[in-house]
Parts: structure tokens; sequence; C-alpha cells
């Protein structure tokens, strides 16, 4: 009876023994299948999917650096360690070099493209900008490309320079500078903005020898080749104080510019244009209502011109000069 209840007991002892086993293994098992992964193939991936991967999987990406490569494109793995097929833990390091893709390149064309364009163009392809020159084109707007050293198609090491002509737009229009001796500001101001030149300064002096309000110099001289935008100064003869009812009395410090539009049935549009320390800049514009008045005041101790546009054709014209 003794013995009966022995042996159950060594079976029982042993059915136990078994089972803790096989669960201790399995956990085991199932614990280190959850610590290590298979290093996947990464070689020719681009390393923004590399990256991203390995992450997933609990894995760190290091790259141990970048060579040129005929048969990988630039950005893409070319090398990796561990190989694939390898069990890591996770956590663990996965060292990848990445290709510069070929040594060599073919120019690309940057023809008709701007030079912001250009630049960004050759920052892909591992190139660099060169010289800039400029020349006037009627093909090409300005600041697009008219012509690249080297030019397009041609095989060049990667960080290599691209000389670029750039162009000017339209070449424009050349005048001779007309003869504004002796003519009033407001008939020679037409002549000027005819030859689409830019009054930039204009200053007096008085000789009594002379017609006041009239051109005395003129820079540049009449007859001289000028180009449309060129811009250019006058001299009047004018006395440096001229009271009259366009002025202020007293010490405001400022002069009184004003104007009467005609009377009728349509709004103008009237524009003033202020020329004073060599500038020019508008000070009014905007439609106006027959019979309205305008004034501007001017700040004295200043040369100045005002000029005032009434539908885009000069209407009047007045020097201020310091007081």
């Amino acid at each position: 009876m003794i013995g009966r209840i022995i042996k159950i007991a060594a079976l029982f002892i042993s059915f136990v023994l078994v089972v803790g086993l096989s669960a201790y293994f399995a956990l085991t098992l199932i614990i280190k299948s959850e610590d290590t992964v298979v290093v996947p193939d990464l070689v020719g991936k681009n390393v923004v999917y590399v990256l991203e991967f390995l992450t997933d999987l609990g894995l760190n990406t290091k790259v141990k650096g970048s060579e040129y490569s005929t048969d990988v494109p630039k950005n893409h793995v070319i090398f990796q360690e561990p190989e694939p097929g390898a069990e890591i833990k996770k956590g663990r390091d996965v060292r990848i070099i990445l290709s510069k893709g070929a040594k060599t390149i073919l120019v690309p064309n940057l023809r008709g493209l701007s030079v912001q364009q250009s630049r960004i163009n050759l920052e892909e392809n591992g190139l660099c900008q060169g010289e800039i020159s400029r020349t006037y084109s009627k093909s090409i707007k300005t600041d697009g490309i008219v012509a690249q050293d080297p030019s397009a198609g041609t095989v060049i090491t990667r960080g290599g320079c691209i000389n670029l002509l750039v162009s000017m737009g339209m070449r424009p229009q050349a005048y001779m500078m007309p003869d504004l001796l002796g003519l009033s500001l407001d008939n020679a101001i037409p002549l000027i903005e005819r030859s689409d030149l830019v009054l930039e300064d204009i200053s007096s002096i008085f000789d009594e020898d002379k017609p006041q309000n009239t051109i005395v110099r003129q820079e540049p001289p009449a007859g001289h080749r000028v180009l449309a935008g060129d811009v250019i100064t006058l001299v009047i003869n004018k006395k440096s104080v001229e009271k009259g009812p366009t002025h202020f009395s007293g010490s405001y410090g400022v002069n009184l510019f004003r104007y009467r539009l005609k009377n009728g049935f349509l709004k103008r549009h009237i524009r003033v244009r202020l020329n004073s320390f060599g500038l020019s800049h508008d000070i009014f514009d905007d439609l106006m209502k027959p019979g309205e008045e305008i004034w501007l005041l001017v700040p004295k101790n200043v040369n100045a011109t005002v000029m005032l546009y009434g539908d885009n054709k000069l209407i009047k014209t007045e020097v201020f000069d310091t007081w």
C-alpha cells in the first residue's frame, strides 16, 4: 500500500516538473523572439524609407558615410552592417553607407530658368553656381538664363560650377538727348517723358542776364546718346526767394502748393509728384471731382519741384527754392 502511494507521488512530481519545464522554455522562447529581430535587406533602398523601416523594427540607423556609385542612385543604401538575415536585439544599431550618385553627371539645361530656379537645379545635381554675367535679350525675360558654360549635356564631375549668362530683358530704346536750354519746366517735362527719361533733380541759380524760370543747364548735354530710363538733372534760372500767393508767410516752415480743378461733369485722375533731394515720388494719387481744390504742404529750406498731372498729362509745375 505504501509502495503504491510512493509510486503515485513520484508520477505526480514528474508531471509537475515536466509541465513547469515546458512552460519555462516556452516563455523563454517567446521573450527571446520578442527581443530579437531579423535585419532586412536595405541595399538600394532610399534613406528615408530605411530610417522609417528600422525605427518601426526598434533598431537604430547609423550612417557611416557616403560614396560615389554608378549603380545606386543618390541617397540610397549601397552597404549595410549587419548583413540581411542576421538576428540582432532591438535597440541595436544598423550601420549603412549611402550613395552620392555617379561621380560624373550630365550638365542640366538651364536656359529660360530664373537665377533662383537654376541655383536650386544645380544644387540638386551636386553642382554649384559659378560666375554670373548679364546681357540684353529679346527672347529671354529679365533674370532668365540666356546661356551657360559648360553647355547642357556636357559630362562634368559633381561639385563643378556652371557659369551663367543672365538676361536683362529687352535692350532699352536709345534716344538723342533733347535740347532743353531756354525752355520753361512746363515745356521741358513733356519732352523728357516722351524720351522715357527720369527727371532726378532740379536745382536753381539766378542770372540777371538770362530769362527767369527757364532751364540754363542740363545733364546730359543736348545731343548725347541716352537710353530709356536714364536720369537727367536740370538747373533753372530763378531767384532764391520768390514770394507769392502759393507761400505761407510767417514761421510755419512750409510752402503751400494749391490747385483748383476746372468745372465740369467728370472726375479726373490727379497725380502729384514731388522731386526733392534727388528723388522723385508721388505724394498724391486719386480721383477728384470738378471744382475741387487740392492743397499740399512742401517743406521750406529744400529745393523742391512739384508736378501735377491730370489724367497722366502734365498740368502744372512749381519750383520751391531754399529760403
